[in-house]
């Protein structure tokens, strides 16, 4: 398959959402106009992001509700479970795990590590804080097919080749730095500095 941009996936996961949505309403069909309109875009953008991926829908029949939103998911890989293991106990790793929209999606937590030993046995919505020590002979056990990095930046590179040479092949990083890591490993970041920098341009130019 040809490489497809990360803005069409973003916009793809988006209107998986639009169509959860009309299937919680009791919606049958959708049109792209429809789809285009939650998401702030062009039924033509809409029509463009799904060609790169088949047929779909009729002309002037609009979109299968449920037919589209398995297809979405299928092409996102979701018709699968995840492993995710959390590197970092504090306040926001701590909320990452209580998070239950990740259950929802297929995506499930199954550890958390620290390598403070005041938080090392502690429990956070049910798991116990593991030791970071114990990375590489967990990660043998029963390896994490994801793992989120919320970590001081400081450990986040170190913690990350342990991982990778633990088998683990993606991250989500949370992490204020930039990653290095082999080819075969998807990482994603995450700064929330960038993010509310975004809203402040926006404010200002409103």
């Amino acid at each position: 398959m040809r490489k497809i941009a990360e803005s069409t996936v973003r916009r793809l996961s988006l209107y998986l959402r639009f169509l959860e949505d009309f299937e919680e309403q009791g919606i049958d069909t959708v049109s792209s106009d429809a789809l285009a309109t939650r998401g702030h875009t062009t039924s033509a953008q809409v029509r463009k992001d799904l060609s790169f991926f088949g047929s779909f829908g009729k002309r002037g029949l609009g979109y299968s509700v449920p037919e589209l939103a398995s297809r979405i998911r299928d092409i996102l890989g979701l018709g699968r479970a995840y492993r995710v293991a959390v590197i970092g106990a504090g306040n926001l790793g701590a909320a990452l795990v209580h998070f239950s929209g990740f259950d929802r999606h297929g995506f499930h937590v199954v550890s958390l590590y620290d390598s403070d030993p005041k938080k090392i046995g502690t429990e956070r919505n049910g798991l116990a804080v593991r030791d970071q020590k114990d990375l590489e002979a967990d990660m043998a056990e029963e390896l994490a097919d994801i793992a989120i990095i919320v970590t001081p930046a400081s450990v986040a590179q170190e913690l990350v080749d342990r991982l990778v040479g633990a088998g683990v092949k993606a991250f989500l990083n949370f992490a204020p730095v930039q990653l290095k890591v082999p080819d075969d490993v998807v990482v994603k970041t995450v700064s929330l500095a960038l993010e509310l920098e975004a809203l402040s341009y926006g404010l200002r130019n409103r």
